[in-house]
């Protein structure tokens, strides 16, 4: 597998990954997130390829201090082959480079594997509580 930024032309592809993941939600715009991601000077999407088809990708960002994480998605038949572990390693590297001396990131409440997953590259509940508003 090979680990690039993604650009303009994979939003479809990334946003068709994000769905089958069940990573999107109807009131949120996974192709307005890309856009925004790959606009921002402190922010990219990652893309794992194989053979020139797009596997897995995962968004990066910061703010000077804290490195957050969103959209880490496997295509499914691919899951369980430490596509993850590259994608979040890749990720990890992204943000160290930037600067970022912490890395976050949010897992919705049940989701029991995923945090299993986390857990066992050394994340910690952060025992904190995310609050959100729309500012749109």
């Amino acid at each position: 597998m090979q680990i690039t930024g993604l650009t303009l032309a994979d939003s479809d592809d990334a946003a068709a990954l994000w769905h089958s993941a069940g990573l999107t939600r109807p009131w949120n715009s996974p192709e307005g997130d890309f856009r925004r991601a790959l606009d921002g000077e402190t922010s990219t999407v990652l893309g794992g390829f194989d053979d020139g088809c797009l596997i897995g990708t995962v968004m990066v960002g910061h703010d000077g201090h804290r490195g957050w994480v969103y959209y880490l998605a496997v295509e499914e038949n691919r899951r369980g082959q430490g596509i993850g572990v590259q994608l979040m390693a890749a990720a990890e590297d992204w943000l160290r480079d930037q600067g970022a001396v912490k890395i976050q990131l949010m897992v919705r409440t049940g989701n029991e594997a995923v945090i299993g997953f986390y857990d066992r590259l050394g994340y910690e509940d952060a025992a904190v509580t995310v609050r959100a508003k729309w500012l749109v």
